[in-house]
Order: structure tokens, then sequence, then C-alpha cells
């Protein structure tokens, strides 16, 4: 099949397989409220609560500042990465003659070489649109922060639609960025397919285990595992 192999065909499957499960197993798996993603999510709507008692949001607008600048880092990098990417089709023949000399695995032909490219530049596209609509996200929950009324002096139900909408936007953007980051660590998988079919496996494996790692049994995933101190104990 265009000089895929049945062992390339398997590790594809397996490197969509292992996409799809993790977005599952994080987003909306038995255990997605234990992911760490999930537990910042009631930090974020902790901290637009927060922001509703406070007449000054200037810290909460340099905290959207933060996250806008790192979501914009990443946008910027995707397109780097596609145009990086797409350079490859250009020394398609080089690239294959090279490969026929490595001392491993067997030399791609120019078919599987430029689907392989193609398929890497559709991965970092796809980050791309992630934080590109993510900072725009962002940028309408600096604008819902804004429209928060004031901490005192405010119609109980206005505030808690504002405090409802800001959280939910936020979050949002938080969703679509975390959906760029794993394309990134999947593109670095998908690198290994370069490399081989039994490396694109291996390296799709690896990749997934320590991302789920990090989601449910990362230092940063057991920070959340203290208890509460504003939680009162059973009354006995």
């Amino acid at each position: 099949m265009i000089g895929f192999e049945t062992l390339d065909i398997i590790g594809a499957a397996f490197f969509a397989a292992s996409w799809i499960g993790y977005h599952f197993a994080v987003e909306m798996g038995p255990h997605a409220g234990k992911s760490l993603n999930m537990r910042m999510n009631l930090r974020r709507a902790r901290w637009i609560r927060e922001s509703m008692a406070r007449d000054n949001r200037i810290v909460d607008t340099q905290i959207m500042n933060g996250l806008q600048n790192g979501t914009a880092f990443f946008a910027s990098t995707s397109l780097i990465a596609i145009g990086g990417t797409l350079t490859l089709l250009q020394s398609t023949d080089r690239v294959v003659a090279l490969f026929s000399d490595f001392p491993f695995g067997t030399a791609p032909t120019r078919a599987a070489w430029e689907m392989k490219v193609i398929g890497l530049a559709l991965i970092f596209g796809y980050a791309f649109f992630k934080f590109a609509w993510s900072y725009r996200l962002f940028n309408y929950c600096v604008i819902l922060l804004g429209s928060l009324p004031p901490a005192k002096n405010h119609e109980p139900a206005d505030a808690e639609r504002a405090v409802h909408e800001a959280t939910e936007m936020n979050v949002a953007g938080g969703r679509h960025f975390n959906r760029g980051q794993r394309a990134f660590f999947f593109a670095l998988a998908y690198m290994g397919w370069f490399l081989g079919p039994t490396t694109f496996i291996l390296f799709t494996g690896a990749v997934l285990v320590a991302m789920y790692r990090r989601q449910f049994a990362s230092d940063a995933a057991r920070v959340f595992r203290y208890p509460d101190p504003t939680r009162r104990p059973p009354e006995s």
C-alpha cells in the first residue's frame, strides 16, 4: 500500500487509538474528574469568583495577559513547525537516499515519505487552530472579566451570570490550549514513524504513558491531594 507495510498500518492505528483514547480518558472518562486539567478547571472557577470580590482587577488582567502570551507563543511555533515540515517535501529524493544508507530499517518510498510528512504537517495545523482559537477565547474572557459588576451594589443574579460566563469562557480557552499541546506531544511520537514502524509504536507508547502519568500521577497532580484547609471536618 504505497510503500507501507502491515506494521506501518498497525502503528498508525495504534497512534490514532492512543490519541482518541487519551482524549476520552482525560476529558470524558470515568476518572476524568481526577485529571490535572479538570482539577485546574475548578481553580479557574475559584479564581473568577474571587475576582468578583475585588473592585480593582488589575491582577486578574495581568494573569490573562500571561495566558494569552503563552498561547500566542505556541500558535507562532505551530506555524514555524508547519513551514519546516512542508520544506521536507522539497528534499524527498535526498532524504530517501539518506535513509537507504542507514543500517536499520528499510528505505521509504517517495510516496510513503511524502504522506508521512503531510500527516505531520496536518498535526501541526490542528495544533495551530487549537492555539489560535484558545487565544481568541482568552481574549473574550478578558472582556467578560471587564464586564463583571462591581464588588458592591450589584444584583446577585447578574453577578452569578457574569461569573458563570467568564468561568466557562476561561475553561473553554484552557481546554483548547490543552488539546493543542496534546497535538505537540503526539507529534513527537509521530516523528518516530520516520525511523520505522517499530520505533513509531514505541514512541507512541512512551508519549502516551508520560502524558497519562502527568495527568494522574505526577508531582503536579499530587498537589491537589492535600486536604482542603477551608473544608470543615464532619460533625461527630
